[in-house]
């Protein structure tokens, strides 16, 4: 083995990608992550959901590389670079030495500038996140069974998401099934099939990235899912008490936020240029500007497509940056030519839309329905981590299917009714 240190900051699907790709090559490699699990994102929302538990869609980082005697993981906190002395800080006090660093460190939620909001309107990027929103929704439905007042009760069970990319219509979708057809029938003082989800959405149309005609199906089946969507209309508040849009106020006690990211910051600790977004601007092998041994991949860079489009958020192209990244790192140390630049290879968007439909796009095929429902989940099952995670949530959602009952309806972390006031 070589003494050629690599730090990777980040355990999400393109720091992973990096740690796998360099299997092999002889380097020893240092991954740094704040949480000790890897997430597997696109299925956050179905545990805020009350569809899976925690254990089905994340990992132990450690038993993933148990195997890997060059791989030493660490959980710590990641506060800054010193590029010129090629270290990196934590926030424990501890300094990491490298010879290539790679920044691999997500996005988190943005509020466009009213920070305030989020304790009344979590985001959804975490599994404390999907535990936090899984506790407020189901609480809601437990004081609304227990509240006296007509208004309050009505408030309690309006749920208000805001953003209508993929994870606000899934949010969307899920909670309008679990309150109109798996709930009913377990409360006594509520009527739960009453319940409003609200729909929030500042551009003209629904999941803006998929085709128009995808878009127009994925709103008609929320509709009729019971879903309300306003469109063309930016929230103005955020409160304890319900949701300003415009001059209308929607009284609501659950609010979950999906309308926008920011990068983390690593920009600021490289000290070089970021779009609006802060994400990195990346040169063409993905180094960052004037530092031929940083890299920065995932949400944290900003990476153009051939067509002068950004490469969207998502895991698929996470994984790939970080492949590409790996050769890169390869190629230098055998002495190879490098790679041809970074080039994004789209697989398709998806989205689903409840627990019986979703929307496809690959381009020239484009699916709906049930059918893209299907082809959907086994294509997240594919991509799960290890056979035991794919058999159970595989089992969770055939129950789902065949019972209607959500296999995760646990309210844990804050539990008492007072603690969470």
């Amino acid at each position: 083995m070589s003494d050629h240190r690599v730090v990777v900051v980040g355990g999400g699907f393109g720091g992973l990608q990096l740690v796998n790709g360099l299997k092999g090559a002889g380097v020893k490699i240092t991954l740094v992550d704040r949480r000790n699990h890897h997430l597997f994102q696109p299925l956050l929302y179905q545990v805020a959901t009350t569809i899976l538990s925690t254990s089905e869609i994340a990992w132990p980082i450690r038993r993933l590389y148990a195997d890997r005697p060059e791989v030493t993981v660490l959980l710590g906190e990641v506060t800054g670079v010193d590029s010129g002395a090629k270290t990196v800080s934590l926030r424990s006090g501890m300094t990491l030495g490298y010879d290539t660093l790679v920044l691999a460190t997500g996005a988190t939620h943005a509020y466009f500038g009213h920070d305030e909001w989020e304790p009344v309107a979590p985001g959804l990027k975490t599994l404390e996140d999907a535990t936090t929103i899984r506790r407020r929704v189901l609480l809601a439905f437990e004081r609304a069974e227990m509240e006296a007042d007509p208004a309050l009760r009505d408030a309690l069970l309006t749920f208000t998401i805001v953003g209508a990319g993929p994870t606000g219509v899934e949010l969307a979708g899920i909670i309008a099934e679990l309150a109109h057809f798996t709930l009913p029938k377990e409360f006594r003082n509520i009527d739960t099939r009453k319940t409003r989800v609200v729909l929030v959405e500042a551009g003209p149309r629904v999941l803006p990235t998929f085709a128009e005609q995808l878009s127009a199906y994925a709103q008609k089946a929320l509709e009729k899912l019971g879903v309300e969507v306003l469109l063309g209309k930016p929230v103005t508040e955020c409160s304890a008490d319900g949701v300003q849009i415009g001059e209308d106020f929607i009284p609501s006690r659950t609010i979950v936020w999906a309308a926008g990211v920011t990068a983390s910051p690593a920009a600021r600790w490289l000290g070089v240029a970021a779009d609006r977004a802060g994400r990195v601007v990346v040169e063409k092998d993905l180094s960052a500007p004037g530092l031929p041994d940083v890299f920065v991949i995932g949400d944290t860079a900003s990476v153009m497509r051939e067509d002068g489009k950004p490469v969207p958020g998502i895991a698929p192209a996470a994984k790939q940056q970080g492949g590409y990244v790996a050769k890169v790192i390869r190629a230098r140390l055998s002495g190879k030519p490098a790679p041809a630049p970074f080039k994004y290879r789209h697989q398709g968007s998806l989205a689903t839309i409840g627990q019986s439909a979703a929307i496809i796009d690959f381009g020239r095929i484009k699916l709906k329905g049930w059918i893209a429902w299907w082809i959907w989940g086994l294509a997240h099952i594919y991509f799960l981590i290890g056979t035991r995670s794919r058999f159970s949530v595989a089992w969770s959602w055939l129950w789902i299917y065949l019972s209607g009952q959500h296999s995760a309806r646990l309210i844990t972390q804050r539990e008492t009714m007072r603690e969470e006031g």
